[in-house]
């Protein structure tokens, strides 16, 4: 057996455990007491909500997944080497393995996220009961669920690109099982993200701001479609999203691998496997890291999941050194590696610094909220957007460094920023259980005012839910940032790919194609993000006035007297948010395309360089503004600067109520959308080639 093969049985051996893990994390959240009839029979309203919009959002996505996978089957049936010389043949087994990859891509990714939503959905209530025994329960409860859904993501995307490989031995068709990730993923953030933030705008605009009732009040018709919305668009959503970037930065340097070393068999096979290495090495730093995060007596729930991230890290380096050292691989894989790593921990760490009510950004938003909604809006949205600048210079020093190391080392700089970008996400097993663990204590928060718990428990959730609303900002952070590195290797793949099918692309600024595809790929981000933030305003505002339908003709609501209508409001935000995904999903598989059969491959290459650019500034803005203006909000709540129901808490209402479709719809749904167009480029490159060869 050769040494690759050996490598890819380890990793598919680490995906196992960790699933294994996972599934008994799962059992043991399911063990917790899960509290009175009431406490329990609100948490059924949002189990059944979410598990209803996701049954209906995957059977619209397998509509999808079929259909394109046709499509897939039947064109990469031809023997597309030759297609441009006329000299055209079948190749139906290619063509199956293209479409059934890409079938495999999407259902686990969709398997990923189902399960983190359903134990989400189970371990909300528990938490929230837990908060009466002591905060370092209710983190306990919520946390270990959170790494359900990393364990469970990791450990599928890693058996799924390994199985495909070992079957096929052909690294472009495990970028058919990327796209299939991609493609769910683009839906599944978006229309999750669409879902939870109609309702939450809705919720809030009409229950704080008009009538003046607390957050997450049982008297509000739009409470449960709201806290449907977290588990639907932050669990499964969000888990959908990083899925996609983990695999695609893998399979973009399985790619980078195979070209680049064409010229040795044994090389190429150690280089395609080895980001599946480090896969395998994040997923055991992972394992390890998830058994540190401990909340001490302190109370400090961030500080805990900071340390859970910070021993993962460490614990990944010291394996990665390990292997490339011990494992014979060309010491510049080592320097990418930890470039990437330290980058994502920096990159992290400076969205804490904008996010967290610890800092100045967030502190100086809530102080100027007293003189109006004006003067919140104008802090924050600058604050957001210095927060890009040290992301950015981190994105730039680590494209510098990995890619001169790897040359100094003696190896392909580009396959050194793809190895970055996979070290960046290897460790996602433990930052995506921090991020799951977000919307957990939110919906604990939630289900805890709705019930009537005591106070303690309400402060102890808000405690918990602040450390949730940032530990979401630095993985926004990792993912966004670890995105714009895995499209460059992207962008090199399709490079590599276009070269192979005999076209030499020349991107220069002075080819009037180029220009035009660069300017035309530098609208799309903002296009994308207009598209889904206006979803979440038009349907948001029918779900206002649903609202304040249901307060009008039926006055026992505020009373206390007679319960509102919530299934109306969750039917509403299913049904905008499945209808509104169509134009953002053309956008992303279509453009691409036509850019490039139409203009030409040198216009796709300028349209995905433009596309990158904007996607991660744009994307990493609206991440971190969101982040501060909810977090601002919730320093007002917590009694300063005037308090709940002062004038700085309105203004911080509407403030939060702008950065909610910035950090939860548009803003992750952008690294998303970059991936897949990138994914879309090189998959389709042989054909773009032959169509402009022929």
């Amino acid at each position: 057996m050769s040494e690759s093969s050996i490598w890819l049985y380890v990793a598919m051996s680490a995906g196992g455990v960790s699933i294994g893990v996972a599934v008994w994390l799962y059992g043991w959240v399911h063990r917790q007491n899960p509290g009175s009839k009431d406490a329990q029979m609100v948490a059924s309203w949002i189990r059944d909500g979410a598990t209803s919009y996701l049954r209906r959002l995957y059977l619209a996505l397998t509509l999808v997944v079929v259909v394109l996978g046709i499509v897939i089957a039947a064109v990469f049936s031809f023997d597309l080497e030759h297609l441009g010389t006329g000299m055209t043949s079948l190749n139906p087994l290619r063509g199956i393995q293209m479409a059934l990859a890409f079938v495999a891509g999407g259902v686990c990714s969709a398997i990923a996220g189902y399960m983190g939503m359903r134990v989400a959905v189970a371990a909300n209530v528990r938490s929230a009961i837990a908060a009466y025994e002591s905060i370092n329960r209710a983190f306990n409860v919520a946390f270990y669920a959170g790494a359900v859904m990393g364990l469970s993501m990791v450990g599928l995307a890693i058996i799924g690109m390994s199985v495909v490989y070992l079957i096929t031995g052909d690294p472009e068709v495990v970028l058919g099982f990327s796209l299939g990730a991609s493609a769910l993923a683009l839906l599944a953030k978006a229309g999750g993200g669409i879902y939870t933030k109609t309702a939450d705008i809705a919720a809030d605009l009409v229950g704080k701001i008009e009538i003046g009732i607390p957050e997450d009040d049982p008297r509000n018709p739009a409470v449960i479609a709201d806290n449907v919305g977290d588990n639907v668009g932050d669990v499964a959503g969000m888990g959908a999203d990083i899925f996609d970037s983990y695999v695609a930065s893998a399979v973009a340097v399985m790619v980078l691998g195979s070209s680049l070393f064409a010229g040795d068999p044994v090389q190429q096979a150690r280089y395609i496997v080895f980001p599946l290495v480090l896969c395998a090495l994040g997923i055991i730093a992972s394992l390890i890291g998830i058994r540190f995060v401990r909340v001490g007596k302190g109370g400090k729930p961030g500080r805990a999941l900071n340390m859970g991230t910070l021993t993962t890290c460490a614990v990944f380096a010291v394996l990665a050194g390990a292997v490339v050292l011990l494992g014979g691989y060309n010491l510049g894989l080592l320097w990418s590696t930890l470039a990437g790593l330290v980058t994502g921990v920096a990159i992290g760490f400076t969205s804490d610094y904008f996010t967290s009510s610890d800092h100045r950004p967030v502190v100086e938003t809530a102080r100027v909220s007293g003189s109006g909604a004006a003067m919140n809006i104008i802090t924050g949205y600058s604050y957001g957007l210095v927060s890009t600048v040290p992301s950015i210079i981190g994105i730039a020093l680590t494209t510098l460094l990995s890619y001169y190391l790897a040359e100094w080392s003696g190896i392909s700089g580009v396959y050194g920023v793809g190895v970055s970008a996979v070290g960046m996400l290897a460790v996602s097993g433990m930052i995506v259980s921090s991020d799951a663990y977000g919307p957990i204590v939110d919906n604990a928060r939630g289900i805890a005012e709705m019930v009537g718990m005591s106070e303690s428990v309400i402060e102890t959730c808000d405690v918990l839910d602040s450390a949730g609303n940032t530990a979401k900002a630095i993985t926004k952070g990792f993912s966004i940032s670890a995105a714009a590195l895995t499209v460059l290797a992207l962008f090199a793949a399709y490079a590599e790919v276009m070269r192979a099918s005999g076209i030499d692309l020349t991107l220069s600024l002075r080819h009037p194609v180029v220009i035009a595809g660069v300017l035309l790929g530098t609208t799309t981000p903002p296009l994308f993000s207009a598209l889904t933030m206006l979803s979440v305003t038009k349907n948001a505002f029918k779900m206002i006035a649903e609202i304040r339908r249901q307060f009008r003709e039926r006055p026992g609501i505020l009373a206390g007297t007679e319960r509102p209508d919530y299934n109306t409001c969750v039917s509403l935000a299913a049904q905008g948010a499945l209808s509104s995904l169509v134009l953002p999903a053309l956008l992303a598989i279509v453009v691409p395309l036509l850019v490039g059969f139409i203009l030409g491959p040198e216009a796709l290459g300028g349209f995905l360089g433009g596309a990158i650019f904007t996607g991660v500034v744009f994307a990493l803005f609206m991440s971190n503004a969101g982040g501060l203006w909810d977090n601002a909000k919730k320093f007002i709540e917590s009694g300063e600067f005037g308090g709940p129901r002062s004038d700085a808490h309105k203004a911080s209402v509407v403030g939060d109520t702008v950065g909610d479709p910035f950090k939860d719809t548009a803003g992750p749904s952008l690294n998303t959308l970059i991936t897949v167009m990138s994914l879309i480029s090189s998959l389709f490159a042989p054909i773009i080639a032959a169509f402009h060869l022929f």
